[in-house]
This record gives C-alpha cells, structure tokens and sequence, in this order.
C-alpha cells in the first residue's frame, strides 16, 4: 500500500470515527462526558446545543470528507468527476488547516484556560490530530 493511499485511509478513519461521535452524541448521550454542558465544555470551550438541528450537517460535511479523500486517492468512487473529490479534499485540509492553526494559538493559552478540559483536549489529542490529518489530506490533494 502506498502513502498516498495510507493518508486516505487515515483520513477517512478518523472523519468517519467523529462522524460517529457526532450521530451517538445526537442520541443525547454524552460520552465521554457526564452532561452535554461539559461535553461543550470540552470539546469546544463554549456552550453549544448537541441536538440534531446543531450536529447533522455536521454529520454531513465529515461523512462528505470521509467519501472524498479516498475517492481522491483512487481507492473509491472511480466513476465520479475527478473535480468533485478534488474539491472536497482541499476543503478537508483548509478546514483542519484552519482548525490545527486554532490549536495553536488556545495551546498558546490565548482563549482558553490553561486549566481547562478544553485546553489539555486540546494540547493532547484534538491540534496533534488536526496536524497530522492536514499532512495526510494536503498529500492526497496534491497528489
């Protein structure tokens, strides 16, 4: 197997795992978390409803990134224009582009506590995550 088609896969795994999440939490259930206000708490340092009207389309846009990734790579969808999973695939690596650069700066501690769940989320796993999604998805766009 080769690179290009190793970050496909990494890619779609992982978009395909948070679209999961965001299907289960949609349930109102609130795993890991005790309650949805810690949940929001968390994952986005901010209060945020986790109904359905807030997390299908985003349901929508990781499982659209999920199918456009590989299909960039080769791997799937070989009928579709060639445009359509190109497109998708540079929208996957702006937007974890664009949140890694986010992750950054709250690392930096600037919008969030340092003592916050949020913050050591954030430093553990959510901006390493977000780096490596974007080295996998910019390799498969390029490609």
């Amino acid at each position: 197997m080769s690179i290009l088609e190793l970050a496909a896969l990494l890619a779609a795994a992982v978009l395909g795992l948070d679209a999961l999440l965001h299907v289960y939490w949609m349930t109102g259930r609130t795993w890991p978390a005790r309650d949805v206000t810690t949940l929001s708490q968390g994952l986005l340092n901010a209060d945020v409803p986790f109904t359905p009207r807030v997390l299908a389309p985003l349901v929508a846009v990781l499982t659209a990134g999920a199918i456009a990734v590989p299909a960039r790579a080769g791997l799937i969808l070989s009928g579709v224009p060639g445009w359509i999973p190109a497109a998708g695939t540079v929208a996957v690596a702006a937007g974890v582009a664009l949140r890694a650069g986010a992750g950054v700066v709250w690392a930096l501690g600037v919008g969030a506590r340092r003592d916050s769940a949020f913050y050591k989320l954030n430093l553990a796993l959510y901006t390493p995550l977000c780096l490596v999604l974007t080295a996998a998805t910019l390799r498969v766009a390029v490609a």
